[in-house]
């Protein structure tokens, strides 16, 4: 069991006959906001960073999220940043641009 933390870079893309695609996008981020991780929303992507196991849960109610919410179809992609030692954070990416 991975214990460390990761960053991972999550992109729903959701198709529906009903609902507006940002409407979709916006239930799948309410349920990143509520997880208690640390995020970052971006205009293509959300970072997040946290344990791996928390993090890979969360891409799962995320998209039962977006299910639950009208989406028909989700394209999902997931980039992971992970190390042998030590933890992955979104500061120590970000510091010299902030």
């Amino acid at each position: 069991m991975m214990k460390n933390h990761v960053n991972i870079a999550l992109q729903v893309l959701p198709k529906s006959k009903t609902k507006e695609t940002y409407d979709l996008v916006d239930d799948a981020i309410k349920v990143i906001q509520e997880s208690g991780l640390k995020y970052q929303v971006c205009p293509f992507e959300t970072a997040i960073e946290g344990p791996y196991n928390e993090v890979m849960q969360l891409v799962e109610k995320v998209q039962e999220k977006c299910f639950n919410s009208g989406a028909d179809e989700l394209l999902v992609y997931v980039k992971i940043q992970n190390r042998k030692q030590g933890d992955v954070t979104i500061e120590e990416k970000m510091k010299k641009y902030r």
